[in-house]
């Protein structure tokens, strides 16, 4: 979720930006034989409740709704999006901009916005996020061209499109993005394959960021012996150019508890034809930090997470930015050359 806006001072350092998801949760869900759920609506909000012989609230940031016949589930939170610029380096905080939050606007958002995602495109910001309601879980569009003030496109993936990452830079022409369909049947690869049935980080192309086609091939695909551990992968920071190929970062998850565990591995795309993965590494690149979170862990509901979503160039390292333990913002600076 992090994007670097043009620096109009003479210090030739520039500020970065979040645009950083804040979920706001009741503090007494349950009451009166209810769990009660934050709806938005016709301008306001509203509090729902499901009886709890009805729902399933093993998950914290869920409820799932039995009976209905396909998996149903309803949000224990609805979340929102803040603007906040901090220094260069990602140290430090310099303004949180209230003033321009970005909150649900149109039916399809009524359960909130969250997984957005920051490429820069020349001096233009396009912003992907996740919108969630009872129509559809899809995949919603956001512009700027200075970093602060988004406009909204509208739906440009339908429903359970997911973790949609435009590439920070147009490849022939044409806009390119990273995105991963959902869903509970995947087919089997033959016998002997290197690639493993299940979710995987596809491909689309796009004339105008607005309108977008499958690409035929594949992106990077779950290996049929993978690292040790991860069971699912999907996409994390929108891939920037490197000279060396497009760096891609995403995470893998281990099943553990009722979420799994969450770490950032990464990949490099070749510049010219992405579906081409040149590299791996062997190693992960980010896990959870739990010295990082010792500060608020009497709030903590889920361990094990780190959740990479924005990068950007510093100079000799990469700065990236990650989601730790879903309560927590992170910034990593990672030497370049661990990364080729």
């Amino acid at each position: 979720m992090i994007g670097r806006p043009k620096d109009d001072n003479d210090s030739g350092r520039c500020a970065d930006f979040y645009a950083e998801r804040y979920r706001e949760a009741l503090r007494t869900p349950v009451q009166d034989g209810h769990i009660h759920a934050i709806r938005w609506a016709e301008g306001t909000y509203h509090i729902d409740a499901w009886p709890l012989d009805l729902v399933d609230t093993s998950d914290p940031r869920t409820f799932a709704v039995r009976g209905q016949g396909w998996k149903v589930l309803g949000l224990t939170s609805l979340s929102w999006l803040l603007p906040v610029e901090l220094t260069a380096d990602g140290t430090a905080i310099v303004a949180a901009h209230y003033d321009r939050v970005i909150a649900p606007m149109a039916d399809y958002q009524c359960y909130g916005i969250e997984d957005a995602r920051i490429s820069q495109i020349g001096d233009r910001y396009w912003m992907t996020a996740c919108a969630v309601s009872p129509e559809r879980h899809s995949t919603i569009l956001y512009t700027s061209d200075n970093g602060f003030d988004w406009r909204l496109e509208g739906i440009v993936l339908d429903h359970q499109n997911k973790d949609m990452l435009i590439f920070q830079g147009l490849i022939g022409g044409q806009y390119w993005a990273q995105t991963r369909p959902l869903g509970d049947l995947y087919f089997a690869y033959p016998p002997g394959s290197p690639w493993r049935a299940g979710p995987s980080i596809n491909l689309a192309t796009s004339p105008d960021a607005l309108h977008w086609r499958p690409h035929p091939v594949p992106g990077i695909r779950p290996l049929s012996a993978p690292v040790p551990g991860i069971t699912r992968i999907g996409g994390g920071a929108p891939p920037i150019l490197t000279p060396d190929g497009w760096l891609s970062l995403w995470h893998g998850v281990e099943p553990a508890g009722g979420v799994g565990i969450y770490r950032t591995y990464w990949s490099l795309l070749d510049a010219a034809d992405p579906a081409r993965v040149i590299a791996t590494g062997a190693e992960l690149l980010l896990e959870a930090a739990p010295a990082l979170t010792d500060p608020i862990e009497d709030l903590m509901y889920l361990r094990d997470i780190v959740f990479t979503t924005g990068i950007v160039d510093g100079g000799d390292r990469w700065i990236v930015a990650s989601g730790e333990g879903d309560l927590a913002c992170r910034i990593t600076a990672i030497d370049k050359t661990n990364l080729s």
